[in-house]
């Protein structure tokens, strides 16, 4: 039995997976042929032995990838593409050297009247992105602390419509379409259920330190509008995201005539939300509120990790090695997913 823990709490395929499974295109083709939308992953005009241009291809959505060519090529005809473009592709299904290749008869770039499905062709958060947004945005509205309330909502004002689409990083956790909004929202639902056990804690300094902790990453992360992080700004290089979001807070808390002893909680909470040195923290957390982020902070990442690692794993098997988990190997050991009723 294979169980599919990303499936549930995440929604995404495993990253880890280098064998990528069937595309979802082909899944849903009729027979031999296909046509539909798709990620281009890889491009390249190439030559035959006949001295003739071909496209060569790699085509993907959020289920697999596969080769494709596109014959006796012309770019005036046909167009040009790059990695990341999304296309409509129509073709047929071919078998070369006991691998399925694709042979595209017709392409071309989608328009706005396509109304793509982008959960369809990348991975992608498991809830709407908008709602994400808006529950956050609702959350802010609830605080008691008014001066904090007025930052956060400034702030995801003027940065929603990154927001809406950012990962959360290049390669490790949540590094999906919607993967900021997401983390950022696990996070405040286990600072929730912390605060409830610990009512001395000041909810709404948590909350802030959640909703704007990875603030700094949409000027460290490379990305387009697909949500797809290819590397890094030379400032997300040169200074990083702890820094760059420190930055934004403070000058909006200027901005915006917040206290200055407001405002040193918010950018310690910034600064030490790493939690250790090894981790890439300037500062350990020196306050109960700055100590619960780091932890849920550390937490949301390791188990989005594990839950990637078993994803496809057999009960009873492990993992491949995780170089982000100190190189372990997970277990899947299958207990306390079944519904009533069903056996392994």
């Amino acid at each position: 039995m294979l169980y599919c823990y990303k499936v549930c709490l995440y929604g995404t395929p495993s990253k880890g997976d280098t064998s990528m499974s069937r595309m979802r295109l082909l899944n849903e083709s009729n027979g031999q042929s296909f046509e539909g939308f798709s990620l281009v992953k890889s491009a390249s005009v190439k030559t035959n032995i006949k001295g003739t241009e071909y496209l060569d291809l790699i085509l993907a959505d959020s289920e697999g990838d596969c080769a494709a060519k596109l014959w006796d090529y012309n770019k005036e005809l046909h167009g040009v593409y790059d990695a990341n473009d999304v296309v409509k592709v129509r073709g047929s299904i071919n078998i070369w050297k006991d691998t399925e290749q694709l042979k595209i008869d017709r392409i071309r770039h989608t328009t706005p009247e396509d109304d793509v499905d982008m959960a369809k062709l990348l991975p992608c958060a498991p809830f709407d992105p908008e709602w994400l947004y808006d529950e956050l945005y609702s959350l802010a509205e609830s605080f008691a602390d008014v001066d904090l309330k007025r930052l956060v909502q400034y702030i995801m004002r003027e940065n929603k419509e990154r927001l809406l689409f950012y990962p959360a990083a290049v390669k490790l956790h949540h590094a999906t379409r919607g993967g900021w909004l997401h983390h950022t929202w696990t996070l405040t639902k286990l600072a929730k259920a912390i605060i409830d056990i610990y009512p001395a804690l000041d909810g709404d300094l948590i909350y802030t330190g959640a909703i704007l902790h990875d603030i700094g990453k949409l000027k460290e992360l490379e990305t387009g509008e697909l949500g797809i992080a290819s590397g890094y700004t030379a400032r997300g290089m040169l200074v990083g995201h702890i820094s760059i979001g420190i930055s934004e807070v403070s000058a909006t808390c200027e901005l915006l005539g917040i206290p200055e002893d407001t405002a040193m909680l918010v950018e310690h909470m910034l600064l030490a939300h790493h939690g250790q040195a090894e981790f890439g923290s300037p500062k350990l957390p020196m306050f109960p509120e700055a100590e619960v982020l780091a932890e849920i902070d550390l937490l949301d990442s390791k188990m989005y990790e594990m839950f990637d690692a078993l994803s496809g794993v057999s009960v009873g098997a492990f993992s491949e090695r995780q170089w982000a988990l100190d190189n372990r190997q997970i277990f899947c050991h299958g207990h306390g997913h079944l519904k009533k009723g069903e056996s392994k």
